[in-house]
Order: C-alpha cells, then structure tokens, then sequence
C-alpha cells in the first residue's frame, strides 16, 4: 500500500512553503502527463507488431499514473518531487525502447516502486540473455556503474561486485541508506549488458524508485 501524507506539509518545511511544494506538484504532474505522448510517438514510430507496441504503451500509461500518484501522495519537499519526476521519465525512455531480454530489480521482493526502511537496503538484480547469450552488469557511464538520485546521500557497495558473465544473473548488493530518513525517496538505475562471444551486444537500464518508510 502507498502511504499518504498526514497532513501534506513537508516534514523539513514550514508551512508558508507548502503551497509553492504543492503547486509544484501540480506542475510536474502536468509535465509527466505531457512528456508522454513524445515516448508514445516513438513507440508508434517504431512500427511494433501489435502485441509488442500495446506492452509498451501500457507500460508507459502505467508509469504515468503510477509516478504521478508518487509526486501527490509520497514526495514532501521540492527535492523529492525532483527526484520521483526524473525516475518516472527514466522509466518512460526504458520503455519505450523495451526489453528484448529479461531484467528485473527487486527491494524487498517489489520492483519498480519499492520501500525500504533506512539502513542497508539489499538489491536484487536479475538477468537472462536470448538464445545462450551471457549477461552482466554493466556501467551507466565510464566511470559510473549505477546511476544514482535521492534525498539524502546513498552509496551502493561495488566491492564485491565481480565483472563476469553469467548464463543467469542473479546477484545481490547492498546500499547504505544509513543517511537517510522516512520519507526520504532514491531513484537508482542499473544496467545489464547481453554478451554474445565475448562482445557485448545489446544493453538495457532498469530504473528502480525505493521510498524510505
């Protein structure tokens, strides 16, 4: 279930802020609501076959909805709204582009939008590739694996992470949420890559949103 605000200030604001955190609201609730349609015209663009295109485009209506009522009823602060519009777009572009192989993340056996309590949050990702081909994590950037945002600082433990393949993924990490306070929201993406003889041959982001409960 999704928690709701008690009384719809901010717990780190006065109440004279709340209005512009609320209006604020409003305005990126509108600009989920809109930007939409732009990852709509590219799943039309693409000419899927009809089962294909109705999985992405109900994925993207889903992440609408579902990341607007995030903005409404579980982000307190200007930050947080920042941080849980930002995820939602994330999730539009992931999927728009699909997932021809299958990836999953989960906290606390949810994925997508999850909750967690502060502390060290264990992360579960998992993979498999098409037809024999080995996954692995991959780097969001050169010199960044995971793709990080939040309220308060977070840190995923990479020193046990091993930069091999698998035929089956199944890897657990660990983020220090320690920082962290309820109410507090982190957007995460991770990346799998799909290696075929040794070249890596498609990749794909999974993004995951964790409410600190």
């Amino acid at each position: 279930m999704l928690p709701l605000d008690k009384d719809g200030v901010p717990h780190d604001e006065g109440s004279e802020r709340a209005s512009s955190v609320e209006d604020y609201k409003v305005t990126c609730i509108q600009f989920i609501e809109d930007i939409c349609n732009d990852y709509l015209a590219w799943v039309d663009y693409y000419k899927l076959p009809p089962d294909e295109d109705k999985k992405r485009r109900d994925m993207i209506h889903a992440i609408v909805e579902r990341t607007n009522e995030w903005i409404a009823k579980v982000a307190t602060t200007i930050k947080a709204v920042d941080v849980v519009m930002n995820d939602g777009i994330q999730k539009m572009a992931e999927n728009t582009a699909g997932y021809p192989f299958q990836i999953g993340v989960f906290v606390n056996n949810m994925s997508g939008y999850t909750i967690a309590k502060p502390g060290m949050i264990d992360i579960n990702i998992k993979a498999v590739g098409r037809d024999g081909s080995k996954v692995k994590l991959g780097w969001h950037q050169k010199e960044k694996r995971f793709l990080i945002s939040s309220t308060n600082p977070v840190v995923i433990e990479e020193s046990n992470v091993m930069n091999q393949e698998f035929e089956m993924l199944d890897i657990h990490l660990n983020m220090d949420a320690k920082k962290c306070h309820p109410r507090d929201v982190i957007s995460f993406t991770a990346i799998v890559a799909e290696i075929k003889e040794g070249q890596e041959y498609d990749r794909r982001g999974i993004t995951t949103i964790i409410h600190i409960g």
